[in-house]
């Protein structure tokens, strides 16, 4: 299952604002020991201040919302239905609409299940073969209102363990809500995101460590 559920990091980005910000509220400025160009190196005393402001609570540590992350994650769809219940600012998903039965054959590598259990193997490649039925004849249909037809009825029967890529611009707020509500949650899925947010910059000197 983990190798199937993949998380890429393609940008992390704000800092300088973010730091900017967290210090207009005492005029401090000048206390900033952070060098933004070309790496971000976050000092002493930005970092200091930044873990105390994480400590103080939500309404302390706004800057967090500041420092943007930039991902593609590919999940099975009943983890996004949890996924979006943390707000994120945009998402763009792969389309089952248009996708879902113009593309090549499905696959029962595009789903998440129980390897171990026969029922659920037979039961993937069932719904397997039933999508490709459909596909087949969405593919070789020309009338509009029957291929609106086929492609309804797929996504009826699709089934939650399809694996979909979206792309999110998400923050470090977001994502610490995320680490904390999910590292132990049951559903291993939430463990494989967990361990990738704790690699990203300056992750576990802000929220891991004292």
């Amino acid at each position: 299952m983990e190798d199937k559920v993949r998380v890429e990091v393609i940008d992390v980005f704000g800092w300088a604002g973010a730091i900017e910000g967290m210090r207009n509220p005492k005029d401090s400025w000048e206390l900033t020991d952070s060098v933004f160009d070309p790496l971000v190196i976050i000092g002493e005393n930005d970092l200091n201040l930044m873990k105390r402001l994480i400590h103080g609570g939500p309404e302390h540590r706004k800057f967090l919302r500041m420092i943007h992350v930039q991902l593609n994650l590919w999940l099975p769809r009943y983890i996004w239905s949890e996924f979006d219940t943390y707000h994120f600012n945009v998402k763009n998903s792969c389309s089952t609409m248009h996708k879902l039965l113009t593309k090549n054959p499905i696959t029962v590598d595009q789903f998440i299940y129980d390897e171990e259990d026969e029922q659920s193997r037979e039961l993937i490649k069932i719904t397997v073969g039933t999508l490709n039925a459909l596909r087949e004849k969405y593919v070789a249909s020309n009338n509009a209102k029957e291929k609106k037809v086929l492609l309804r009825q797929a996504k009826q029967i699709l089934p939650e363990g399809f694996i979909q890529k979206r792309t999110v611009d998400t923050n470090y707020e977001e994502l610490y809500t995320i680490y904390r509500q999910r590292l132990n949650h049951r559903l291993s899925e939430w463990q494989v995101i967990c361990e990738e947010i704790k690699k990203l910059p300056y992750f576990e000197e802000l929220f891991l460590t004292e």
